[in-house]
């Protein structure tokens, strides 16, 4: 019997050969997660759906540079975050570059807690809400785990502008999570 690791790489090494019974395999397996990562960035379930289906379609393009570095699905969730930024960057997403100077009054990422009884959800939520320039280097940043450096490169602003909306995003979560526990 096949364990999970090995049917997983038989499935992906079918893929490689164009083998559309495995790309429905993969597709089925990873698509529910991929749209959820896209909605995050997206905000609009047809468009999630669309990214997700183009991050598919460039996956199995690409598929023959998978090299098992990672487990499959962060190698494509990671195009599933590309294909997002690319469509808001189509969407003409303005993020303002900030000055400089404004260095020394960027607080540090770890200025921010939360009251344990705020649930994960509820802070999603409240990320979803924000303008689209804080939300997604929020999302970038809390969500997914990418540090400034990456987001700079991701999104093509300065490191400074990625903390800048970290912070400013943080303390609009903040308030509206104030608002929502009258705290």
């Amino acid at each position: 019997m096949k364990s999970t690791k090995q049917l997983h790489h038989s499935v992906i090494e079918a893929c490689k050969i164009n083998d559309a019974k495995a790309q429905m395999q993969l597709y089925d397996l990873y698509c529910e997660a991929m749209f959820t990562v896209a909605l995050r960035y997206v905000k609009d379930s047809f468009v999630a759906e669309d990214v997700m289906q183009d991050a598919f379609i460039k996956a199995f393009k690409n598929i023959n540079s998978y090299k098992e570095e990672v487990a499959f699905g962060a190698w494509l969730k990671r195009i599933v975050i590309n294909q997002s930024i690319d469509w808001l960057k189509k969407k003409k997403l303005e993020l303002i570059s900030i000055n400089e100077e404004i260095t020394s009054s960027v607080v540090e990422e770890d200025d921010w807690c939360v009251a344990s009884t705020i649930s994960y959800q509820e802070i999603v939520s409240c990320i979803q809400k924000l303008k689209e320039k804080y939300r997604v280097v929020l999302t970038l940043f809390l969500l997914e785990g990418y540090d400034h450096k990456e987001i700079s490169e991701i999104l093509g602003i300065s490191e400074v502008t990625s903390r800048t909306h970290l912070m400013r995003g943080k303390k609009q979560v903040q308030e509206q999570l104030k608002t929502a526990h009258h705290v």
